[in-house]
């Protein structure tokens, strides 16, 4: 029997976005002059005013609003109507220093690698072959579709009224064997100027915007969108009023737009702001990694990894796997796969930091659109205190490199 499953995403303009894209450029910049830094950095952002909080344990000083002044008006809230504006909106920092017994169990010990987890929990990592990059279709088109509009608004030549604050859902009917069949349902809410119709944005997206993602996806992806798809655009009628003026928005509040959308499983822990010793952050990335891996590697067609840590304990209490039935190697349990994945991957915290290279300044991307699916770049990052800066490159979303498939066939035979 056909069944419905259903994804959102929000834009960078998106209050509790603004407030994950705020929190992780001050750890980048915490991180860049200080590539020890420690820090758990959040923030609530409301009509006219940022609060900044958090624990921070560095050698470096960062220079909050002007961190904050400057991602405010890198996401586009530049104009006083708005009722938050990059210029003229207050900002209270309350940072102070991290706890010492936080630290005690962190600090590194013997040596640099039995560095203990900075918390305890679970983390998950997903991984399916429906998509190129290995995320659920119903996540990745709703990221799309936001992220080119982002790019429409910021390029200006047509949906001259777009405002920052965007939502978008998709819905996919599987088969009973879950393979997509169609999208039914795209649902986009888009802040606008006043005066502009409903009629005219819903005209807009089907004209300029569907086309432009289509356009981008593989054909494959393509032909699901059929003339039968249901369409709500801006379905209250009017989204004039957006951002922090419409709705408080807090570092924290998207861990499943920042994640699967739904699929596989979430621990329960956000991202943005904390540097890479809080395994929330670190563990998540590091069963990304595993997972796509090990579907690249044509072990399964879908997988679903967990970690468990114990604070100030560097080996983790324990890994999980869930192929969902698909592995396709004859006799092979999940158990057995998750027992190999332990001689495959170390996953101390040190050594998922080194591994990924999660001390560079490289979150700031991460906060809006997604943590994973990615792709990873290069860029140059001038590293040290403002006036002593030297430049060096740095890699994006590591844990997003399929630099393990070779190892996990051999391990397993494929």
């Amino acid at each position: 029997m056909p069944y419905l499953f259903t994804s959102e995403s929000v834009s960078e303009g998106h209050p509790d976005k603004i407030a994950d894209q705020i929190s992780d450029a001050i750890l980048d910049e915490f991180l860049r002059q200080d590539p020890d830094s420690k820090v758990a950095c959040e923030t609530l952002v409301t009509t006219g005013l940022v609060v900044v909080a958090g624990e921070v344990r560095s050698r470096a000083y960062v220079d909050i609003q002007d961190v904050v002044r400057r991602t405010i008006q890198r996401i586009g809230y530049t104009r006083a109507e708005y009722q938050f504006e990059a210029r003229s909106c207050g900002i209270i920092s309350t940072i102070h220093e991290q706890s010492p017994d936080i630290a005690q169990g962190v600090d590194v010990g013997r040596s640099e690698e039995d560095q203990g987890a900075g918390d305890q929990g679970m983390m998950f990592g997903y991984a399916t072959n429906e998509t190129d990059n290995y995320m659920p279709l119903a996540l990745e088109l709703a990221h799309q579709l936001l992220l080119n509009l982002s790019e429409i608004r910021h390029e200006g030549k047509v949906m001259k009224y777009l405002r920052p604050d965007a939502k978008s859902q998709v819905t996919i009917e599987y088969s009973d064997r879950h393979q997509p069949r169609r999208i039914d349902t795209i649902v986009l809410s888009t802040q606008h100027d006043e005066g502009v119709s409903q009629e005219r944005i819903a005209r807009d997206i089907q004209r300029i915007l569907i086309p432009r993602v289509k356009k981008r996806l593989p054909a494959r992806l393509r032909r699901l969108f059929t003339n039968d798809i249901r369409y709500f655009i801006n379905p209250t009628g009017k989204f004039v009023i957006g951002g922090p003026h419409g709705d408080t928005g807090l570092t924290g509040r998207k861990i499943i737009v920042d994640t699967y959308g739904g699929r596989g499983a979430h621990g329960g822990g956000a991202f943005s702001g904390k540097d890479a010793s809080k395994v929330d952050r670190s563990g998540a990335y590091a069963m990304r990694h595993i997972a796509k891996n090990l579907v690249a590697a044509g072990l399964c067609d879908q997988a679903l990894v967990q970690v468990a840590y114990a604070i100030g304990v560097a080996q983790p209490v324990g890994l999980y796997v869930n192929t969902y039935g698909s592995c396709r190697v004859k006799g092979l349990s999940d158990g057995e796969i998750a027992r190999r994945l332990l001689e495959i991957f170390d996953l101390r915290p040190a050594a998922i930091v080194n591994r990924l290279k999660l001390k560079n300044p490289i979150f700031s991307e991460t906060a809006a659109y997604g943590h994973f699916g990615r792709t990873p770049q290069k860029k140059i990052v001038l590293f040290g205190p403002n006036g002593q800066a030297v430049p060096r490159e740095v890699e994006t979303f590591t844990w997003e490199k399929l630099d393990v498939v070779d190892d996990i066939r051999r391990a397993f035979g494929i």
